[in-house]
């Protein structure tokens, strides 16, 4: 099959899109494609398609609905892969595996004596996440966050394999992943703001050898790199990703319209934080920008290994194409919450089957609401609270109108049958305990 594209820059864009519209039109798998199936992996505490809950919540999408169901309406082929939440690139690695080939996962002997745990885990028998996949059906991989290391150790056991599982185990008896030899399976990589070299948030090494909380400290996450081949027959991209902006004093604060709340303190304390690793590592100003739990700096490329900005005239096998930051925080390139702009209005809009209209000054919470009200206590010459509202507030404000979309009217009310018959699900178990 004629491949018409060497890098999957029209699923890059259509992620963008589904985001954050503009008027620019969006590529399509006829103009710009590797006719090739990708697979998304997701980072830290996600959730794939494997998990039930994914239908109602998509990783990959979240309140903005199925990302992936819209990119495979426009004709590319998508699949999100589900990895432990919370485990080590390595078995994340081998998890993914097992997925794409309909296999048992296979930790390894090796690995699995060494951090104490079983070697084989779920079994993925007829139930594969693609169809075919080999040297002339590749895959392109995208990777959020912790994804990105684990699409990169994994993309480089399947070039290069595993010395220590292959000293240890039997050749009849070792995984296909551990053995190497299948580089050409991969066509491309695309790390979506991913600690490449680990993440400041981490001011220490966890004691699990075996988690991502290891792997994202800085030390650990450089010495990870060390091992990772980097394949002169496939794509790399990264995608890094800032919301912040710098004080006169040189330091980082969070651009609170555009994180989300959660990530607001962490990104505070990461625009300030210099210090030198457990290794002797030094990070200074150079990684107060953040996205909120990612270092920009970090999300470039992985310090060993060769990067360059993205430049669409030359984009080489086995380099780093770095594409420039994409002004959002850690969670906007896989659907964010509630700093997405609409989602919420748009999920309003359905659940009340009415007009919602959002203004360009709304607000958070509470604190804003109370303040209104003060200052309607303190300034408001005579006038009812809703002729105060309308005339001194929101006046000459700008505002958007969204309107009920009957697909999203019956999903929610999909939601709202399943919620309730769960209900009495949890009602049954609970009269049985």
């Amino acid at each position: 099959m004629a491949k018409i594209v060497a890098f999957p820059l029209a699923i890059i864009m259509s992620l963008l899109s589904f985001f954050f519209p503009c008027e620019k039109e969006e590529p399509t798998p006829e103009e710009w494609n590797t006719n090739y199936s990708y697979v998304f992996v997701h980072g830290l505490m996600g959730w794939g398609s494997y998990d039930f809950y994914y239908d109602l919540f998509p990783y990959w999408g979240t309140f903005g609905g199925n990302l992936l169901n819209k990119l495979n309406d426009k004709g590319f082929d998508c699949y999100a892969a589900t990895v432990s939440g919370t485990a080590s690139a390595w078995d994340r690695a081998c998890e993914l595996y097992a997925q794409l080939t309909g296999t048992v996962v296979d930790y390894g002997e090796e690995h699995s004596e060494r951090c104490g745990h079983e070697r084989f885990g779920e079994d993925f028998t007829d139930r594969a996440l693609i169809e075919k996949w080999d040297a002339e059906n590749k895959i392109n991989l995208l990777g959020h966050s912790f994804g990105g290391a684990t699409m990169r150790l994994f993309a480089s056991l399947m070039a290069v394999g595993s010395e220590a599982e292959q000293a240890v185990t039997d050749e009849s008896e070792i995984s296909p992943l551990f053995t190497g030899g299948k580089e050409n399976w991969i066509y491309s990589l695309t790390a979506l703001a991913a600690p490449n070299n680990g993440t400041t948030a981490y001011s220490a090494p966890a004691e699990d050898i075996d988690t991502a909380a290891y792997d994202m400290y800085i030390d650990n996450a450089m010495a990870l790199n060390k091992t990772i081949y980097t394949s002169n027959q496939s794509y790399y991209f990264s995608i890094p990703c800032s919301a912040t902006v710098k004080n006169e004093d040189g330091t980082y604060s969070a651009e609170k319209d555009m994180m989300e709340i959660l990530f607001q303190s962490s990104s505070d304390e990461l625009g300030r934080y210099t210090g030198t690793t457990v290794g002797g590592y030094e990070f200074g100003v150079e990684w107060f920008e953040n996205d909120g739990l990612v270092n920009t700096i970090s999300a470039k490329a992985p310090t060993n290994a060769q990067s360059k900005d993205f430049d669409a005239n030359n984009i080489p096998k086995g380099v780093w194409n770095v594409i420039p930051t994409y002004h959002g925080d850690h969670m906007s390139l896989h659907g964010g919450l509630f700093k997405t702009k609409g989602v919420g209005a748009k999920y309003m809009a359905a659940a009340c089957n009415t007009d919602v209209t959002v203004m360009k000054t709304a607000g958070e919470g509470g604190p804003y609401g109370m303040a209104l009200l003060a200052a309607y206590c303190d300034k408001n010459g005579g006038k009812t609270l809703e002729e105060f509202l309308a005339s001194d507030v929101f006046g000459k404000v700008e505002s958007e109108t969204y309107n009920p979309d009957s697909a999203d009217i019956a999903g929610f009310r999909k939601y709202l049958d399943d919620y309730k018959k769960l209900i009495e699900v949890e009602k049954t178990a609970v009269e049985k305990c």
